[in-house]
């Protein structure tokens, strides 16, 4: 990583609240989707590359109620017109919400290496935020519209270790308030492995252990004189604010060949069938994160996983044996 752009506080409407089987916020694939597109779009302007992305979450406002006013969550959802027939129109359900992120991008190049129109280096600069600022403009964000991006910044990285470090601590600092999202996949698979040696034995599934972060438990304890039981809640396996989130897919099927799938997207690619894989993430304060390279998500794939992931808190023993624990 070269340098790093900016886009800070991006307003963002009807954007898709579900991801698989989690709801709340848009999956980390939405961001590196739109990220790589932005990166061709680039690449065709101007030859310039994107990298991976971060995540800050500043607000957010999922379009959903509780309709007696306590329990259960019911979305909001769009009341479509009625058939010929005057019959309430079948619809699929749709959980959406507005949101407001900031989006840190990587950068494969250097203010050298960008070849836009203008005299000065500077006039460079500010063309270059200009062409990305309208081109994000005209894309979606995780299916949402995009209605504002506050700035679009762009900076080189400080060589020097010192340096970067304290550019890297007054940026996290200029993103409060709000919140990062980082892969905690560690966490989950180290309370896995406790979890199956206290099982002596019996078979311990990977979503039974995330469900531990995710469930609400009550524990009965009795007193002294063993008569009035007291339901106490059980913490969670481990503290921070942890989420259950969407990292990607597995495949299961083979992979086919172009065209040989019917009603495939795009006939010229080949095709294979997946479902979704879930891991744990954690939304971390920005003024905790002490290296910068360690927040940022970036494609992975190997064997029949297409995954999204970063390196925070992951050692290499862990990063080896990723995909076995799915």
């Amino acid at each position: 990583m070269k340098s790093l752009l900016q886009l800070r506080h991006i307003r963002v409407e009807n954007a898709n609240a579900i991801t698989g089987l989690t709801w709340g916020f848009p999956g980390i694939a939405n961001f590196l989707g739109f990220t790589h597109a932005l990166s061709r779009k680039l690449d065709q302007r101007c030859g310039l590359t994107l990298g991976g992305c971060a995540v800050i979450g500043h607000e957010h406002q999922v379009q959903a109620y509780q309709p007696g006013g306590w329990g259960e969550h019911v979305f909001a959802l769009t009341r479509n017109p009625l058939t010929r027939e005057g019959n309430t129109a079948p619809f699929n359900e749709e959980g959406r919400m507005h949101m407001t992120v900031t989006l840190l991008i990587e950068c494969e190049f250097d203010a050298e290496e960008i070849n836009l129109a203008g005299g000065t280096l500077e006039q460079k600069i500010a063309g270059l935020k200009e062409l990305v600022h309208e081109l994000a403009l005209c894309q979606r964000l995780a299916g949402g519209t995009i209605t504002d991006i506050a700035q679009v910044r762009w900076q080189e990285l400080e060589r020097d270790q010192k340096e970067r470090a304290r550019m890297t601590r007054r940026l996290m600092l200029g993103l409060l308030p709000g919140f990062v999202l980082v892969d905690r996949h560690d966490v989950l698979a180290a309370h896995h492995r406790q979890r199956q040696e206290q099982a002596s034995g019996s078979q311990i599934e990977l979503l039974d252990s995330l469900l531990d972060f995710v469930a609400l438990k009550y524990q009965p304890e009795t007193g002294e004189n063993q008569e009035k039981v007291e339901w106490r809640r059980q913490p969670k396996p481990s503290p921070g604010y942890l989420v259950p989130i969407a990292v990607g897919y597995q495949a299961i099927s083979p992979l086919y060949d172009p065209g040989t799938v019917a009603n495939s997207r795009d006939p010229d690619t080949p095709f294979r069938f997946v479902e979704s894989v879930y891991s744990l993430g954690q939304w971390l304060s920005p003024h905790r994160v002490n290296e910068l390279e360690t927040i940022f998500w970036s494609y992975r794939y190997q064997d029949e996983l297409y995954l999204c992931s970063n390196a925070y808190q992951e050692d290499d023993e862990e990063s080896n044996d990723f995909e076995d624990n799915f």
